[in-house]
């Protein structure tokens, strides 16, 4: 057996935490092949190679007729690593025999495919054989956090509307709803996002995380500043562009703040345009771009070096960037392969790049980064696969590695730095 195959086997018997999901946790398997195919990933690549939007979003649309208009298209994505995963998945769950998904079988393969999803079992059947052991989340600032168990489903405090949307007043009456403050000023803001921290810290969070657009800098504003600005969005005054990212800033500070008192990891995932293709499918219009840059975080690291930051890029320069970060500041670590990122190709450049000069326990390798839980297997499988390949060439073959060595430090790069990271 080659090193590659040692080293992967014991790997795939690894059992897993994901640290970073978009799960809902009362409905957190899919209901039939429609909510797989329904993932952007398919409905972005068939939009693109010409199937209409409007065809893949008509309201009201059965789930079964959305499949058998997606399932044509899939013939122009074959070579995408997205229809790998979506074999892997047909086949180990629903024992899928084919090496195609087309027009003479899909019908077959849903109707099956759907009796086993709603079987009662199917979600602890999905997690078993996935080796799920925690689904972290990602969950609205005022989500109840009710209704499921948060020791399996990881609650994590979402902060993007606090952020950017706090001058809107809709935002704030969640916000005075879900922790009973009314946030007029600097302090009574303080208060609120510290009550939205005992809220997530009671039902078992481990951190806090946020999707930041590239222009953004986190700098230093005032109490007095923000008191000014809180107090004329509080009486409906519109808040100028200046005004809107002093806010922004200020409740920043406030979130890290409170990340520092509570030893919460603070997740960055760092560099998107939002709605840059306006008629795209629904997740389907965001795209990054090369010029954000981690020395626009300098302040922050600096000045809470307690708070650990997991961070995630998307464009391959930053993704150098990152590495270089890592090599020089305790609190920030590489965290998984985020989005565009996520395909072999950029997996395993920045696989190496980060083994070859990040602390070993700085680095967290993976997240599947999934809406509904079947994605977990094949996510996770195409990553296995890749660190088990870069273990044996780079440490087993060129460094003369032990076997037993390579699949220690797999281990902690999969599951032992997220334990460490988020106390699980």
């Amino acid at each position: 057996m080659s090193a590659t195959a040692e080293i992967l086997s014991e790997l795939e018997a690894l059992r897993l935490i994901d640290p970073h999901t978009h799960i809902n946790p009362h409905a957190a398997a899919s209901d039939s092949l429609a909510d797989i195919l329904g993932y952007h990933y398919y409905t972005e690549l068939a939009h693109s190679a010409g199937l209409p939007r409007d065809q893949i979003e008509e309201p009201g649309i059965d789930p079964k007729e959305k499949v058998a208009r997606l399932v044509p298209w899939l013939a122009t994505i074959e070579n995408t690593t997205q229809y790998s995963w979506l074999l892997e998945m047909c086949r180990v769950f629903f024992d899928f025999e084919g090496s195609l998904i087309n027009e003479s079988n899909w019908e077959a393969l849903y109707d099956s495919s759907r009796k086993l999803m709603q079987g009662q079992t199917w979600e602890s059947t999905v997690l078993e054989k996935s080796g799920l052991d925690q689904v972290y989340l990602t969950n609205d600032f005022d989500d109840a956090l009710t209704g499921f168990d948060t020791q399996l489903y990881v609650p994590c405090l979402r902060t993007d509307d606090l952020v950017f949307n706090l001058q809107n007043s809709e935002v704030r009456d969640r916000l005075a709803t879900a922790t009973g403050i009314t946030a007029k000023d600097s302090g009574t803001l303080r208060q609120a996002v510290g009550a939205l921290f005992d809220h997530f810290a009671a039902n078992n969070a481990r951190a806090c995380a946020i999707s930041l657009p590239p222009d953004f800098s986190p700098e230093y504003v005032s109490d007095s500043r923000a008191d000014i600005l809180l107090e004329k969005a509080a009486a409906d005054q519109a808040l100028d562009t200046s005004e809107c990212r002093d806010l922004s800033c200020f409740v920043f500070l406030c979130l890290t703040e409170q990340c520092a008192d509570r030893e919460f990891p603070f997740d960055l995932m760092i560099g998107v345009n939002r709605n840059v293709y306006e008629d795209g499918v629904y997740q389907g219009q965001d795209l990054y771009d090369k010029r954000v840059s981690l020395i626009q975080y300098r302040q922050l690291f600096n000045a809470f070096p307690q708070v650990i930051f997991p961070i995630s890029v998307l464009s391959e320069t930053s993704g150098q960037e990152l590495v270089s970060y890592a090599w020089i500041f305790p609190n920030v670590l590489p965290h998984g392969h985020w989005w565009y990122s996520n395909i072999p190709v950029f997996i395993e450049k920045d696989c190496r790049s980060r083994l070859q000069a990040v602390p070993r326990t700085k680095q967290i390798g993976y997240y599947s980064d999934m809406y509904k839980l079947e994605f977990a297997l094949p996510k996770f499988a195409m990553y296995r696969r890749i660190l088990a390949r870069v273990l044996a060439t780079d440490f087993v073959r060129d460094r003369g590695w032990t076997v037993v060595q390579a699949v220690e430090l797999g281990r902690q790069i999969l599951r032992g730095n997220v334990e460490r990271v988020f106390g699980a």
